[in-house]
């Protein structure tokens, strides 16, 4: 959530950078000003208000000490009573409506967000490794994991629905193997703290992090006890320190966590993708950083670095770009995707989205720190990136290091999880 006193103070940049997303928040910001106004008006009568009642209620004191009439004065009293019960329910109705349309306002792109209509605008800030050259036809992930039995399309439909899938025997090993070597590697090398959430949230979590009330239509929602199924690790493991004040000296806070992660746009009509591009259901490890104003946008370069290990290591050519500001999240200041290249789809898949939400997310958890020597609090920034999602780098592993004979070999660094050379 943006800061209003940011939004008073200065409205027209405010406005100039919002707008660089593409959409005219013009009005928007004018109509937050104007109830924020309304609401400030109704605050200070109802002040007004209880300091004359104040006032008259001390003097009914003394003029019954006097042995005075205090039936009028009473009454006028009681009058004003009623009135700071009206302006005060007005107030309040001023400030719900105020937060719901500012939970509705995206973050402001950074000054240095490249500015950008679409995605086609997003400038490709650096690559690694090059593509894999094949002596033969290659296969898509499809044809390769279905060959060799890794993967039940079928019987995901099966038992879920479209956009669900059943890994079997080596292809189920294959998926822990890399979960496994994601979570040792982030947490031995790259000095994450290990943590196992749960994967049903309250809906204060999603609209701390922001996915409430923005993107309701795209989550799994349990009626009955009015929980979520999360999206991403993101939105649990930023939440564990909301409405929290956190020690200085420990910051910055690191943590990486596995879960699986519920999309229920990913199969909707113009949307979904062949095999395992798009899916309903997910393994991903999340990245998540806690940190300083000061340090945040080191951190998030630190950060893309640390997902970045994760495609060396396993020596699959990738390229990072940087989110143009029609193209940035709703939550972020900045965001570099890294896009790993799949042989058999001939193109590049996102595998993880590595952003810095400035102090969006934490305003809207009262997640907060106490600098040293100073009286006031002050809100944190947080980051997040996959590290990495397993569906579409599993596509590009099982793609890039196909072999003629129809066989996967694995990749050194993922052979000690996996304890083979090769699948098939």
């Amino acid at each position: 959530m943006l800061d209003i006193q940011l939004i008073r103070k200065q409205p027209d940049d405010v406005k100039r950078r919002l707008n660089q997303r593409g959409t005219d928040y013009t009005s928007v910001i004018d109509e937050i000003l104007s109830i924020d106004e309304q609401r400030r008006a109704a605050e200070t009568v109802r002040q007004n208000l209880q300091s004359d009642r104040n006032r008259i209620s001390k003097e009914i004191g003394i003029a019954k000490k006097n042995g005075q009439d205090t039936s009028a004065i009473e009454a006028e009293v009681r009058g004003i009573g009623t009135r700071i019960d009206e302006i005060g329910r007005e107030a309040d109705a001023l400030d719900v409506r105020q937060r719901d349309i500012m939970l509705g306002l995206p973050n402001m792109p950074h000054e240095a967000c490249p500015v950008g209509a679409s995605s086609e605008e997003n400038p490709e800030v650096r690559t690694w490794g090059s593509k894999p050259e094949f002596t033969f036809q290659p296969k898509d992930h499809i044809s390769l994991a279905t060959s060799l039995g890794l993967i039940d399309f079928d019987a995901g439909i099966k038992i879920s629905g479209s956009a669900f899938i059943v890994y079997r025997g080596q292809g189920a090993k294959l998926e822990r193997a890399l979960l496994n070597f994601l979570l040792d590697l982030h947490t031995s090398q790259h000095g994450y703290t290990e943590v196992a959430v749960p994967h049903l949230v309250k809906p204060d979590c999603l609209v701390g992090t922001g996915q409430l009330p923005k993107f309701d239509d795209q989550l799994y929602k349990c009626e009955r006890d009015n929980l979520y199924l999360i999206p991403t690790a993101e939105v649990p493991v930023t939440n564990l320190h909301r409405e929290e004040i956190v020690a200085t000296d420990k910051l910055p806070i690191k943590y990486a966590g596995y879960t699986p992660c519920f999309r229920s746009e990913a199969g909707a009509a113009g949307v979904g993708t062949r095999g395992m591009i798009r899916m309903h259901q997910f393994d991903k490890v999340e990245l998540v950083k806690i940190t300083t104003p000061e340090t945040s946008f080191a951190e998030l370069e630190n950060l893309t670095a640390d997902a970045e290990k994760v495609l060396q290591l396993l020596g699959l050519h990738y390229r990072v770009i940087e989110l143009c500001t029609g193209d940035i999240g709703f939550g972020s200041t900045k965001t570099y995707d890294i896009e790993v290249w799949a042989p058999g789809q001939d193109g590049y898949l996102e595998v993880s989205s590595c952003s810095n939400f400035g102090d969006f997310q934490a305003r809207r958890m009262n997640l907060r720190y106490k600098p040293e020597g100073e009286k006031k609090t002050v809100f944190c920034h947080t980051l997040n990136g996959s590290g990495t999602a397993l569906a579409r780098l599993y596509v590009a592993l099982l793609e890039t290091y196909q072999q003629a004979d129809g066989t996967i070999a694995i990749p050194p660094a993922l052979q000690p999880y996996f304890h083979a050379e090769k699948i098939g």
